[in-house]
């Protein structure tokens, strides 16, 4: 059976949803957990925008050996330059650079001709060659371009050097049947097409991100390039997930295969939602909460009596924990960290040690603790590592005869216990006018959430906040089974995430 190459591109494509912004050590935390995945080729960045998407794709390429480390670029020479000083670490470098080719984008965006687009496409091309031997070429907005003048792009720019070529659905447009045709087109009009690996990119403006691509599957190509979650820009790119499993469930149907080791999709899934802050609709394919999960009697009945009655996978395949086991506040160490094991963590002993602590003091407040309590503690935990500001304490007086109040004490730079109490509209307002006060950095809170990772009225309440500043947003994320704390950790993440950017920078 023919091989699909499978190209993430969470970390740059991904990461310009709006409101979805990773640090340099969120992102090294992804792509390894890509490369446990079984990704081919991860797209680590878009290293000319920032010094932070610079110094997180030089250290990827450091770090990540087995996948192939690809860096976006513009079409342009000192763009390349850079580009390739952020990534020429890897063990398997690659240059991929775009260019749009519709008419729309040249007439309105670029302002440039068919014919100053063909020879930038060529000379750029021709310049990554120089550094590297793994160059891929995308022709932005194919779907809405000329199919004959695409065809003359991707000709020239395989004889200039391409290895890979990109047929994008950049905004979504096409339906399946028009992209095939497209694709299948390149093969045979492109006298040279069997020189490189045809690709496509496929965004899901209206819903079809995922079936465009498996139709550019059937059709020849032999790269599909997408990201977890199917997060990216406005409605998003092609969920990688649901496209693997559509290849490894039909096998019979595509008669091909992947690379993947799809007992990681689980993990890496909750690991890029906790990251960037996106929860996953429990109505997602493969991942989400009811993916798996059965209320109708006749559905119930024949899963009991056969799972392939209504299962067309099985949930083990993707990762998703089988055992039904409920830890307690007798359990020890050693049913912790088999669990633990289980749902596929696997912590240093540093991390162990504050996920068990948080563990037995859980166990105290509530009388089972689940998988997904569990999730919650080691995300937690991780939240809390690197902090310049720590939340230590918290006190809140309200009610609907008084003026909510909050008490905060912070333990800052330099081990410094800062406290300070303020009044607000509401205990979570008072609570973030306190720390504002502490941490004295301005900015707007533009989205809080609030949700139960289980059921129960002892469930841990999990607060989800987005706030901006300078024009940039920063996610928080807090847990805690006080709906109060909880906002204040997820206030806490997101101001530390906001410092450490400006540190950064």
């Amino acid at each position: 059976m023919d091989r699909v190459i499978i190209f993430d591109t969470t970390l740059r494509d991904g990461e310009q949803a709006a409101g979805g912004s990773l640090n340099i050590q969120e992102k090294l935390e992804i792509a390894r957990q890509l490369e446990k995945l079984g990704v081919d080729v991860i797209e680590a960045g878009f290293p000319v925008t920032s010094p932070g998407d610079f110094e997180a794709v030089r250290l990827i390429a450091k770090e990540v050996r087995t996948p192939v480390i690809c860096v976006l670029t513009h079409a342009n020479l000192d763009a390349i330059d850079r580009s390739w000083e952020s990534v020429k670490g890897a063990k398997r470098p690659r240059i991929h650079i775009v260019l749009s080719s519709s008419d729309i984008h040249l007439f309105y965006q670029l302002k440039k001709s068919r014919e100053e687009i063909l020879e930038m496409s060529c000379k750029t091309v021709a310049h990554a060659r120089k550094y590297c031997n793994d160059v891929e070429f995308s022709a932005m907005d194919a779907s809405r371009t000329d199919p004959e003048y695409i065809y003359q792009i991707l000709q020239a720019v395989i004889d200039a050097g391409a290895t890979t070529v990109n047929i994008p659905d950049t905004v979504g447009y096409a339906m399946p049947d028009e992209f095939g045709n497209l694709v299948e087109g390149a093969f045979k009009k492109v006298p040279n097409i069997g020189k490189a690996t045809v690709s496509i990119h496929c965004h899901n403006d209206l819903g079809m991100a995922v079936a465009n691509s498996l139709e550019a599957i059937k059709r020849g190509a032999r790269q599909v390039e997408g990201t977890i979650n199917g997060i990216g820009e406005r409605a998003g790119n092609a969920s990688l997930e649901e496209i693997v499993m559509a290849i490894k469930t039909r096998q019979n149907f595509f008669n091909l295969t992947t690379g993947i080791d799809t007992r990681q999709i689980y993990k890496t899934s909750r690991l890029v939602s906790e990251l960037t802050g996106f929860p996953v609709q429990p109505n997602k394919a493969i991942v989400g909460a009811n993916a798996f999960r059965h209320s109708s009697g006749l559905h119930i009945d024949g899963v009991i009596k056969a799972a392939q009655t209504f299962e067309i996978m099985d949930p083990k395949t993707v990762g998703v924990p089988s055992s039904s086991l409920v830890l307690g506040k007798t359990s020890g160490r050693h049913a912790f960290q088999e669990r633990l094991a289980e749902l596929g963590y696997s912590l240093s002993d540093e991390d162990f040690n504050r996920s068990f602590t948080a563990f037995k003091e859980l166990a105290d407040k509530k009388q089972d603790v689940t998988d997904k309590d569990i999730e919650s503690l080691v995300a937690e935990g991780k939240r809390t590592v690197s902090e310049i500001y720590h939340l230590d304490r918290i006190q809140v007086t309200c009610g609907d005869r008084g003026i909510p109040t909050a008490a905060v004490r912070l333990i800052g730079p330099d081990n410094q216990a800062l406290a300070d109490a303020a009044l607000g509209t509401g205990p979570v307002d008072a609570v973030y006018e306190a720390i504002n006060r502490l941490v004295g950095v301005p900015n707007v809170l533009t989205e809080f959430s609030v949700k139960s990772v289980t059921e129960g009225i002892d469930a841990i309440g999990e607060v989800l906040i987005r706030i901006e500043s300078e024009g940039v947003t920063y996610t928080g994320r807090g847990a805690d089974t006080d709906i109060i704390v909880a906002s204040a950790k997820a206030y806490m993440n997101a101001l530390n995430r906001l410092l450490s950017a400006k540190k950064a920078g």
